[in-house]
């Protein structure tokens, strides 16, 4: 997720760069911790596991190791621009005056409408005093 969020900060899309991190990564913690807290690991169990996985996934470790040294190795430091490219394109200034100035009604009513299922939201579940 964060090599796809570089890759768009590197094409300057700023804003869909930052998105990636907080809410692709997010979600996915958020799941991982949801799958840990339902996991029931006993250290009973943590004994009878082989060490082939073990070896496994020390070879793989390696291996990549191996192959993204072999990645910097090749790398040439000589990267030419276009000079024509715009470079305020994709820049959240810009998003956000769009959003501000063509898109204001949309963009209020989307807010209008995620604030009512946040309230709606609370109140089922609210218990009752």
């Amino acid at each position: 997720m964060f090599s796809i969020a570089g890759m768009y900060i590197l094409l300057n899309a700023q804003f869909l760069g930052i998105v990636q991190i907080i809410v692709y990564a997010g979600a996915i913690m958020v799941l991982f911790l949801y799958i840990l807290m339902m996991l029931n690991l006993n250290k009973e169990d943590e004994s009878k596991k082989a060490n082939l996985p073990k070896f496994i996934g020390v070879f793989a470790a390696s291996i990549l190791f191996i192959g993204m040294l072999g990645a910097y190795k090749g790398l040439s430091g000589s990267t030419k621009v276009a000079g024509n490219v715009d470079q305020s394109v994709g820049l959240t200034k810009n998003l956000g005056r769009l959003l501000f100035n063509e898109y204001v009604l949309p963009f209020e009513l989307a807010s209008v409408l995620i604030l009512a299922g946040i309230v709606g939201a609370v109140l089922i579940g609210k218990k009752d005093l």
